[in-house]
Parts: structure tokens; sequence; C-alpha cells
């Protein structure tokens, strides 16, 4: 491949007509095809109260597909925090690395936890965005609102159901502090009493902090010298500042001694433009469907995509999503890939690919991988 490794971020799409399991046993068996193909890592992500997606526990994903693979990395983008405890996170991946060494890479996120900091503004972007396209000609769309999703009841019932009555997240960035300690060994309470999770204790894994902007989480990140993932497949607007945000928190560390990032991107692959502008075609409704809080639909075939009547309200609300998507022939989408790796910097990038069919998925992940190799 390009001297820019490549990587999957897979979310357990469900197609319309299938089952959980059909997304579970798709999973598996894509991770099989892109450890065959050269592609670098596999993650899976976490979602909840989502009829078209089946990644709901990224630890049980990670243990079934470690079983069914052997070399590519496997990882979290990203376990919730926010209703979760550090001790059960570094215990699970212990328990993985017990038995699949060296293969794991603890990807953390704050999603559900405590609003961020008012304080933690992210930083001026430095470089300039003209028009909405960064100075390589780079897509990045106005920033989008998602204040419409924290106000959905669907949204506080996820909240309620996942966290114990009563029960308040723990600060972010101290949170992921106590990862560290936990995994290190180096734990203490405040009444300084040492804590040792075993499994997870000294587990080899590569701990990855995901973000949508440069804000608290970009500087969580890089002043504890760790790997970091921008969105550009889910925040387009914000991928900027968040690397650069991360690069101009960073503090060398055990882990690193210089910056290093991650940025994800939606792409469909196919022989031609054509074929891929077909096959991404219920792309718009599936976004819809998360966008307006009504929890990620089963994702549509073409025909049930271009059936739904589109409103102006409808095009605005997933216009930033479909504008950045890289969508066509192996050549064009590598071309795409590579302006946003220049823009951005990116160390390495992750794919989402999700198309209604699983043999086109596989099929566009293998002629991604075909086209990269020659670049």
């Amino acid at each position: 491949m390009s001297g820019t490794p490549l990587g999957v971020l897979d979310l357990v799409p469900v197609s319309s007509g299938s089952t959980a399991g059909d997304a579970l046993r798709n999973s598996i068996d894509l991770a099989r095809q892109t450890e065959r193909l050269g592609y670098t890592r596999y993650w899976f992500a976490e979602h909840h109260l989502n009829p078209g997606v089946a990644g709901t526990s990224p630890a049980v994903l990670l243990a079934l597909t470690a079983s069914a693979t052997s070399s590519i990395r496997l990882g979290s983008g990203a376990v919730q925090l926010g209703h979760r405890t550090a001790l059960s996170t570094v215990e699970e991946f212990g328990l993985l690395d017990a038995l699949h060494p060296g293969r794991l890479d603890l990807g953390l996120g704050r999603s559900g936890g405590r609003p961020p900091d008012p304080a933690a503004v992210p930083p001026p972007t430095a470089t300039p965005v003209v028009d909405g396209h960064a100075p390589n000609g780079l897509r990045i769309p106005a920033r989008f609102s998602f204040a419409h999703l924290l106000g959905s009841p669907r949204v506080a019932l996820q909240r309620t159901l996942l966290q114990q009555p009563r029960a308040e997240s723990q600060d972010y960035g101290e949170q992921i502090d106590d990862i560290l300690a936990l995994l290190a060994g180096t734990y203490r309470s405040a009444d300084g009493v040492e804590a040792h999770a075993v499994p997870g204790e000294g587990a080899d894994v590569e701990v990855w902090i995901l973000e949508r902007s440069g804000g608290e989480s970009a500087g969580v990140a890089g002043r504890g010298g760790l790997r970091f993932a921008a969105n550009y497949h889910v925040s387009p607007a914000t991928v900027l500042e968040a690397a650069e945000g991360y690069r101009a928190a960073f503090q060398p560390s055990d882990v690193l001694d210089k910056p290093y990032v991650g940025v994800s991107a939606d792409v469909v692959v196919a022989e031609d433009d054509e074929t891929a502008r077909e096959l991404a075609t219920g792309y718009d409704l599936w976004v819809r469907s998360i966008r307006t809080a009504e929890g990620a639909i089963p994702y549509p075939t073409p025909a049930q995509a271009r059936a739904h009547e589109w409103s102006d309200a409808d095009r605005e609300l997933v216009a930033d999503r479909v504008e950045t998507r890289f969508v066509g022939s192996p050549a064009h989408v590598a071309d795409r890939l590579e302006q946003l790796q220049e823009a951005t910097g990116a160390d390495e990038l992750l794919i989402t690919t999700i198309t209604h069919g699983h043999a086109d998925r596989v099929r566009s992940y293998a002629l991604l991988a075909e086209e990269w190799r020659r670049r």
C-alpha cells in the first residue's frame, strides 16, 4: 500500500431485510477479508438504540473477531466512557489482551458523559478555509449543530438506560488518567489505596483518544502524549481544528515522542463512478435517520432510498455528510483520500464503508486496497 496505512472503522450496519446476526457475521467476514488485503487495523464503533446498527459492545465484537483473525490489529472506535468506569474498561480489554496479546487498540470517547468544559475552547484553526475548502481543495463544510439531538427524548432515554440510577459520569480527563494508571499499575485512590486490575495491568494495548472537534479531548490526548483520531466522516467541519488542536497540545510521553493522528472517512468504491454512486444511494436516508434522532434505520436499498420524498430541510440536515463522502472509482476515491491526508497531515486513514449488499462492501475495500498499493 501507499506510505499512509489504511484501517477499517466498522459500525456493524444492519441492512434492510436482514438481522443483527447477519450483520455480525458479515463484520467478522469483512475483518478476515481486510486482514488478507493488508489493512492495518479493524475498529468497532459503539452505538445504542439504533435498529440499523448492531455494534453495541466493542469488547464482545473484538473477542469474536480476534478468534477469527490472526494478525490485524483490533480496537474500539470508541468505548463510550460516559456510562462506564475506568476499571470496567481496563478489565475488559485486559481479558482480551490476555488471549490476544499485542493486538488491541483501546479507543476512548467521551460520549454520554459530562458536557465538555466551556473553558476548553478549540484553538483557532491555522489552516485557512476559504469558500468551504482547505487550501488543497478538501471540502470543509459549515459546522453542523448537534444541539437538537441533545434535547431529544430518545437521547435522554438512552442515557437513562445506560447508567445506573442517580449515577454521575466521572470527569473525562480524570477518567483517562485512571485508565492509564490502572494499565500501568500505578493507580492510587485519593486516600493512597492501591488498586491492581488483573487482567488489565500491564496489558499491551495502544490507547487512542477519539474526538469530533479540537476541544477538551484533543487536549487530553495531546497533553498525555497519546494517539488521536479525528472524525472527518462524522464531523467534517471540525477535522482540521481537531488535528491542529491535538498537535498544539502534544507533549512527548513514554508512548510517543511526536504526535500521531488517524483520520476517518466515509468511502464507497466500485469499478466505475456510476456503479459506486448507485451503491451509495442509501447513505443520505440513513444519515437523515441519525440526524433526526430517530436512530439509524436498517440500511436501505437504493430503491428504498429513492422512494423517500426529500424536503429542503432534509437535504440541509445531511448536506455536510453527503458532500464529504468519497464515492467513485478506485482512482477517484484514492485521490480524495490523498487530499484528506495532505490537508490533515494524517499518519493513517480509517475507512468506513456501508453498502446494502455485503459482497459490494467487501469489493469496495478490495478495490481500494489494490489501488492504494499502486501509489
